[in-house]
């Protein structure tokens, strides 16, 4: 389960779970998580971990590869930080949780006319670990930059949004827009995800849009994004991903 799935894959969308600490690495392994993403949700929208407890967190990974099996433990990802979209900076950032060990590095791309650069400052990295590029719904993302991506040999592109105060993906995006963006992703061989303050309630629609991955962290919480995860909540959320979609539905 440590390798991300083929973008051809048809099965359901895997669960992406952040989680704030070791503690909830533990509890995320243990809930199905697919893919579990370090993450510091005080910090902002991708508020990253310090270098020394994505030191700590990789070792955890590695000692679950080792007790269960490389088949059996989730992905690994981090993410980088709300960086300046500067090309130095990004990629500075983008480094530094790399260089721990961290398989997959999540690297926001705000709404910025250096974009483009700032990809193109990433792809030395993308040979080397396994990059996802993350645009924001709300901040009008443009889709022409999943082609850049793809030429710059990133693993994958999310969506997810900037302003947690202003409402979840599905209250900027519809589900055929989401659809659109998805298909672009594949065609350039891009794993995709979708994240941003979604529901139990969003899974049936977002299910049908064909992401390989969604990303929760408040819906996984008491008390919301910044409080600790919950392994109820967390249980709600898999089984939701694994019924059969019915957006008749709630």
């Amino acid at each position: 389960m440590s390798q991300l799935r083929d973008t051809a894959s048809s099965l359901p969308p895997g669960l992406l779970a952040s989680v704030a600490d070791l503690r909830e690495m533990e509890l995320a392994r243990a809930g199905g998580a697919d893919i579990i993403d370090l993450k510091q949700p005080a910090f902002g929208a991708l508020g990253a971990w310090s270098p020394e407890a994505l030191t700590a967190a990789v070792m955890l990974w590695n000692a679950w590869g080792e007790q269960l099996g490389e088949a059996a433990r989730p992905a690994l990802s981090a993410t980088a930080g709300d960086q300046p979209m500067v090309p130095a900076l990004i990629r500075a950032a983008a480094e530094r949780v790399a260089e721990t060990g961290v398989p997959i590095v999540k690297v926001g791309l705000f709404h910025s006319k250096h974009t483009n650069e700032c990809i193109e400052a990433l792809a030395p990295l993308a040979s080397r670990a396994r990059l996802i590029g993350v645009l924001f719904a709300d901040q009008e993302p443009d889709f022409a930059v999943v082609g850049a991506l793809g030429r710059a040999g990133f693993a994958g592109v999310m969506i997810d949004t900037a302003d947690k105060r202003a409402g979840s993906l599905t209250e900027h995006l519809d589900p055929l827009t989401l659809g659109q963006f998805v298909a672009e992703a594949r065609r350039h061989g891009l794993i995709t995800g979708l994240a941003g303050s979604l529901r139990l309630g969003d899974i049936p629609s977002l299910t049908g849009v064909g992401a390989d991955y969604l990303g929760f962290r408040g819906a996984l919480c008491e008390g919301g994004r910044t409080g600790a995860l919950d392994p109820m909540r967390l249980g709600q959320v898999y089984a939701r991903l694994r019924e059969p979609t019915d957006h008749s539905r709630p």
